[in-house]
């Protein structure tokens, strides 16, 4: 990269502020009190992200009159549920092809249990009013390179030939650059209603206020310090006080978990956005983008990108970043070498938006594991449930997560339950030092094959027999 090209691109970042777009907002509602003194109730969410505030609500609505508390240890949505890029799909899997690829005798059930999930969280946003700009307009996955087309087209027939390709069309090159003009892409499937945009801040607060609006206690503020048992239910110890409760969801997904032995399941990676300033009508004229698709490269190291509801665009992914130890620090969210490659590589898709300004930059944490899609489970004699290992794809399947959880906790074998995906764990992570050690070497492992025509290495290879990997 020419010093005069990176020098012009990170002008662009200059009046970036280091703070998620979707929380800079004065809309933004003031916490709940901080608990103080001792609480008793029905059922304990721990966790005021997607997965608590989806299990706290769909509790409510299941029975009315369960006694419901959810605790936050901070604000609601502050952490990855706040900061992600706003997709939310109905994959439940990571995705078609790690689905197919981990659980081809149960694809379709998953995929119809997917799609019947969306529509779920579209019927929830009309029916508690979630000011959230839902937009269910799809996602279209671009190629950039000439094999990663040839791939898509190979892909595409596959799914044809397997029935899996309803509401999937194949665009080449002329037809993605009519949708969205960019010299970069080569190709394009377009998945027409499997993938609903929105604004992940807005919908975290509507939840909290429809949670409140059902009669949820909710306490922010209010870390979850312990778990243990407690006569015939659970107790949780609080900075300030304490909550006694028959069944208890975990919905804390990257932070450490309250039973222990969940916590080599998930590490930490992190990932990183930017959101220009609103585009003007000749620049969004020069883009195009009129039916405002989500869109994703086809690389390892993939880019994700769309409009929000005053036409700024959002540009993130690419780098995904583990620390030595999987810590979990305020510090990480920020990352300026990694907002100046983004910016670069957003110039590149679009050169037609040269001039155009960067008004956010951020990153956050993805609760990664090593399937790539989340794991279910119970503690404490079916007294305690989880759900963790979203992968970045949580914004839509943590509402199927939670109907999980509330599943287990009622010992109930459901459609959900009988699930292999639901029923088995991933693998757990090794110790540091071979945690880092592997990450980096596929890390380096993907940006080599994304540079070699897609051709996978040894390594990688033995990771896909195997069935782990590394993915932001």
């Amino acid at each position: 990269m020419a010093p005069s090209a990176m020098s012009r691109w990170t002008k662009a970042l200059s009046e970036a502020q280091p703070v998620p777009y979707w929380l800079d907002d004065p809309g933004r509602p003031h916490p709940e009190p901080a608990l103080t003194g001792a609480e008793t109730c029905d059922l304990l969410v721990v966790g005021g992200g997607y997965s608590g505030l989806w299990t706290a609500l769909n509790a409510k609505e299941r029975d009315p009159q369960r006694d419901v508390v959810l605790l936050e240890g901070r604000e609601v949505g502050w952490a990855a549920s706040g900061r992600n890029g706003g997709f939310c799909a109905a994959s439940l899997t990571h995705g078609l092809p790690n689905g197919l690829a981990r659980w081809p005798d149960e694809i379709v059930k998953l995929q119809e249990l997917g799609a019947r999930n969306l529509d779920e969280i579209e019927k929830a946003v009309a029916r508690h009013d979630l000011d959230c700009e839902f937009e269910r307009t799809g996602e279209i996955d671009v190629a950039t390179e000439t094999y990663q087309a040839w791939e898509l087209r190979d892909w595409y027939e596959e799914l044809r030939e397997k029935g899996l390709a309803d509401g999937i069309d194949f665009l080449d090159a002329d037809a993605v650059r009519e949708q969205v003009a960019s010299p970069t892409f080569e190709a394009g499937l377009w998945d027409r209603r499997g993938v609903a945009m929105l604004n992940p801040a807005k919908l975290v607060w509507g939840l909290k206020r429809a949670c409140l609006g059902l009669g949820v206690r909710v306490y922010e503020n209010t870390p979850a310090l312990e778990l243990k048992s407690y006569g015939a239910g659970m107790a949780v110890r609080t900075p300030y006080g304490t909550v006694r409760a028959r069944k208890v969801a975990l919905g804390t997904n990257i932070f450490p978990n309250l039973v222990k032995r969940v916590r080599a399941y998930t590490v930490p990676v992190y990932d990183y956005a930017l959101m220009t300033e609103p585009l003007s009508e000749e620049q969004l004229a020069a883009v195009g983008w009129k039916n405002r698709q989500g869109l994703g490269d086809s690389a390892n190291q993939f880019h994700y990108f769309r409009l929000s509801a005053d036409n700024r665009i959002l540009w993130g992914g690419y780098d995904a970043v583990y620390s030595y130890g999987g810590r979990v620090r305020a510090e990480y969210d920020d990352r300026p070498e990694t907002y100046a490659k983004l910016a670069g590589h957003f110039f590149t898709c679009f050169p037609q938006l040269e001039g155009v300004r960067f008004t956010h930059a951020w990153g956050g944490a993805i609760d990664t594991c090593s399937r790539f899609s989340a794991f279910y489970g119970t503690a404490h004699q079916g007294k305690v449930a989880y759900a963790a290992g979203y992968t970045g794809l949580g914004v839509g399947a943590t509402r199927f997560g939670a109907d999980v959880m509330l599943d287990l906790l009622a010992g109930e074998r459901t459609e959900r339950t009988s699930l292999e995906m639901v029923r088995k764990k991933p693998l757990p992570f090794p110790p540091e030092p071979f945690a880092w050690t592997g990450i980096a070497l596929t890390k380096w492992s993907l940006a080599r094959a994304d540079s070699h025509g897609g051709r996978r290495n040894l390594w990688l290879r033995t990771m896909d027999k195997f069935g782990l990997g590394f993915d932001s």
